[in-house]
């Protein structure tokens, strides 16, 4: 048996048509005539090196990005490679591969959360340009399965840059993961003003409270069924959701640990 791609068969085929037979060469190298036929008459489909060079390129730039890279940042890191290709091509190569970004499928149902129905304003009021670093920090939680099993992660955000500066994982979705979180902030908390949420409550606790006051921090809740108010984070969130949690399932709560260290920083 003969082995090579696809296309450098239907190259050597061609090549060599005007010294073999045709369907001698398509027997030997397990090439149907109509697939044959159907190349040597699509001349924008081009089967060559140049291609095949092209194609693993992709792949790579794929599997560099978690498998979260559509054609247009594919396009983007070809470029810095000094390589062009319109992103039609690329998404043809792509769909030729079965390279599909998670971003096309749909990921999670939603998980209802208890409401804190407490009278605090929304001091943020969607001013989410910041122009101060660790001035706004805002948080949520998203859950993850370990061995079959929902558990949590919870991540601090300055809105400033959209970094992650806190975060941790637990098994229960509580006040006390979002208190490990907050601990866990590598910056100087009195340069923090406002501390912005949903309204779950997981971020209602008397020790959440304290740290808040004993650095003069403004806590800031989003209107009761309003997203909008915590856009960042649920963005933030969504983009974590689809390139670290979507379709995994994770062996052990310890294996979560090392896995979500080595995503924020990665």
């Amino acid at each position: 048996m003969i082995f090579a791609d696809y296309g450098t068969k239907i190259n050597v085929i061609l090549s060599n048509s005007y010294k073999y037979p045709i369907s001698a060469m398509c027997k030997l190298l397990n090439i149907s005539s109509s697939s044959l036929y159907y190349a040597k008459n699509k001349p924008a489909k081009k089967y060559n090196a140049e291609e095949e060079k092209l194609t693993q390129h992709i792949k790579e730039i794929f599997k560099n990005s978690r498998n979260n890279y559509g054609s247009r940042k594919i396009k983007v890191e070809l470029k810095k490679k000094g390589i062009i290709a319109s992103k039609q091509r690329i998404r043809r190569i792509m769909k030729e591969n079965g390279l599909v970004s998670t971003y096309t499928v749909k990921q999670y149902k939603v998980h209802k959360q208890i409401c804190n129905n407490d009278k605090i304003d929304n001091k943020l009021k969607r001013n989410f340009n910041q122009e101060e670093r660790m001035k706004v920090i805002l948080s949520d939680l998203t859950y993850v399965n370990v061995a079959g099993k929902w558990n949590y992660i919870c991540l601090m955000l300055d809105l400033y840059n959209r970094e992650i500066v806190g975060y941790t994982a637990g098994k229960h979705k509580d006040d006390d993961l979002v208190r490990k979180a907050i601990t866990t902030i590598k910056y100087d908390l009195n340069k923090i003003e406002i501390f912005h949420t949903d309204r779950g409550n997981e971020f209602k606790n008397n020790i959440i409270d304290e740290v808040l006051d004993t650095f003069k921090i403004d806590r800031s809740l989003s209107a009761k069924g309003c997203p909008y108010d915590n856009a960042v984070a649920e963005a933030t969130y969504k983009i974590i959701k689809t390139e670290f949690a979507f379709n995994r399932i994770f062996n052990d709560f310890e294996e979560l640990e090392r896995e979500l260290f080595d995503y924020v920083n990665w």
